[in-house]
């Protein structure tokens, strides 16, 4: 590192970057410079630090990863001396590579989606007299739904947790798991908590293994430290023992969102605790105004700010009629901004620099709509994954995923029911499968998916699928106008995937390995052109000039649903993550009025986070 970057450094980022030996904690606020900080920290590692070792860098998102990736491009062939990546990602080729000393065949099909593994279940229910009768005695629909959801929730709370519930008591429990987890197998499918489970398991019961891998990787940093849950906790102290403690996490407890995952900040405290780390505080914000800092100190009123920028920007509450009106109130100002500017905003104002934010979807509704409605460039992440718009690119990703996975009759199954075909012969080979049933099927796209996969099956060697994405959009070309868009835009972004999976892939390529890391989201980029359309959750990490908060209504934000002390601090972190997102402008939106599910009106109260000075 040249002495120019380390006078940029305060000391306390100074003394991040320049630690070596030994277990570190540092906590970090908003635009405290988390991501500089690590990312100088392995630069510091890698060119100061003899020895031959490798730097093991996990972030939470996929777009932290990428931006820690590009702000170390001139390192050259050093930088690959660091794995930068999620956690998941880290377990997902430990696992592809070690699997088989846990029965695994290849590259884990990874089920990703929630209805698949609900479907797992329903199957293994059936299949299983005692958990049918369980089933069955609830006469309720609904409540038979409910009860399925909540052993799905059980299994999730199980596999999380390896240490607390290593051994599960309670008899109902562990049979629901063990149907759940042969349903699974059958369909040699993993679900993300297995990804974690396993690799836990792996190191745990190979210490040679483990001692490899600990040896190989001398340095952990961890990023968003207050997101970890038992699970991650577990696979990181397993990389450790007596002898390898240089870990260090970063995070901010004011940031902790997703305890509906089982994360909590505790694990961060628990590492400062059992590691005896070392302890540094990063309390500047260098990327807010002070509007926007006075607003997060309403918040959480421990959130002390040692040093900030000297830009007053602005908060501002906008309150429509209904949501309708909320929506053009917000479209309207984005409008004025992209005309007349802001004097805190240098070059203008334009749709990449804005985000709109909602604390669920359904809050956004309206404004996607008026988006649409005055041709505001827009791109929309309300989850983890996209989720495609045509029936033609989603046939097309379901037999990919039986292209990949010859066992997994889950998707055969439900390709069988779109096309309206009769359940397929699995004693035949897949290809001749999926032509039977396109030849059967009545809607032509089916044929269009079959020819695609044929495309990519008959060249594996050479694994390209650019020849079958253009053939669905040859299909689209004979398509009305909103069917055409559907294609076109999904087929955008699978393009878009296939593209930057073969840049991270470093020419070694395969269509499982691209479909577990199109599973694991390390294919999408985080930011395109246009006005953000985001949850607040999927806008972690990411920072704009200007955003709007929708929906910032009681019953809204924070949820309905928060109905204890606990939940409602997570929806006041959640408040505090929306509005420290924003570098200079903040507008606070809500309808006075909203039409609800059942078809009545009801009047508005006005968020309690809602405080504008």
């Amino acid at each position: 590192m040249t002495n120019t970057s380390y006078e940029r450094l305060s000391p306390e980022q100074l003394e991040v970057v320049c630690h070596v030996e030994g277990p570190l904690l540092v906590e970090a606020g908003p635009g405290s410079g988390k991501t500089r900080v690590l990312t100088d920290r392995i630069r510091h590692l890698l060119t100061s630090v003899q020895g031959h070792f490798r730097v093991l860098a996990l972030t939470f998102t996929n777009k932290a990863a990428d931006e820690m990736k590009d702000r170390l491009l001139d390192l050259g062939e050093e930088r690959d001396r660091a794995f930068i990546g999620t956690l998941h990602s880290f377990c997902l080729d430990l696992l592809s590579e070690r699997g088989k000393l846990l029965g695994m065949e290849g590259s884990p099909n990874i089920f990703e989606q929630l209805k698949d593994r609900k479907e797992v279940l329903l199957k293994a229910i059936d299949e299983d007299l005692l958990l049918s009768d369980e089933i069955n005695q609830i006469e309720d629909s609904k409540e038979r739904n409910k009860r399925v959801d909540s052993w799905l929730t059980g299994i999730s709370n199980i596999k999380s947790h390896p240490i607390s519930c290593a051994v599960v008591d309670d008899e109902l429990s562990r049979r629901v798991l063990d149907a759940y987890e042969a349903g699974m197998r059958a369909c040699n499918a993993y679900d993300f908590d297995d990804l974690l489970l396993l690799a836990y398991r792996l190191l745990v019961e190979n210490p040679k293994l483990a001692d490899l891998y600990r040896r190989l990787y001398k340095f952990i940093c961890i990023d968003e430290a207050q997101d970890m849950n038992e699970a991650q906790y577990a696979v990181i102290c397993a990389l450790c023992s007596d002898g390898y403690k240089n870990v260090m996490m970063v995070g901010d407890p004011r940031q902790s969102i997703y305890g509906f995952n089982t994360s909590s900040p505790e694990y961060m405290e628990r590492f400062g605790r059992e590691f005896a780390a070392k302890r540094v505080e990063l309390t500047a914000n260098y990327r807010s105004s002070r509007a926007v800092v006075k607003l997060a100190q309403s918040l959480d009123p421990n959130y002390m700010v040692a040093m900030q920028l000297p830009i007053e920007g602005k908060s501002t509450i906008l309150v429509g009629d209904n949501e309708q009106d909320e929506a053009d109130k917000i479209t309207n100002e984005l409008q004025r901004l992209f005309t007349e500017g802001h004097p805190d905003v240098e070059g203008g104002i334009e749709p990449s620099k804005c985000a709109i934010l909602g604390r669920t979807r359904f809050a956004l509704l309206a404004v996607e709509q008026a988006l649409k409605q005055k041709n505001i460039a827009y791109y929309k992440r309300l989850s983890a994954n996209h989720e495609n718009a045509s029936e033609t690119v989603d046939d097309f990703q379901l037999a990919l995923r039986v292209l990949v996975n010859s066992k997994d009759r889950l998707h055969l199954s439900a390709l069988a029911k779109k096309w309206k075909v009769p359940e397929p012969d699995f004693l035949l080979e897949y290809p001749e499968i999926l032509r039977g049933m396109a030849s059967m099927a009545s809607d032509k796209r089916a044929l269009v998916v079959h020819e695609a996969i044929e495309s990519v099956a008959t060249n594996q060697s050479r694994l390209d699928l650019m020849p079958a994405l253009k053939m669905l959009e040859m299909h689209a070309d004979t398509l009305p106008e909103p069917d055409r868009l559907a294609i076109y835009e999904d087929v955008a972004v699978f393009r878009q995937e296939w593209d930057q999976y073969l840049r991270a892939s470093g020419g070694s390529k395969s269509l499982s390995s691209f479909m577990s890391s199109k599973a694991l989201g390390n294919t999408q980029k985080a930011v395109r052109e246009g006005v953000a359309l985001l949850t607040v959750h999927s806008s972690k990490g990411l920072e704009f000039d200007v955003v709007f908060i929708a929906g910032m209504a009681e019953g809204t934000f924070p949820d309905y649903r928060a109905a204890n002390q606990k939940e409602l601090g997570e929806e006041s972190r959640n408040a505090f993550v929306a509005v420290t997102r924003s570098k200079r402008l903040l507008y606070l939106t809500y309808p006075a009025t909203r039409v609800m599910p059942w078809g009545g009106v009801r009047r508005q109260m006005q968020s309690r986070f809602i405080s504008v000075p």
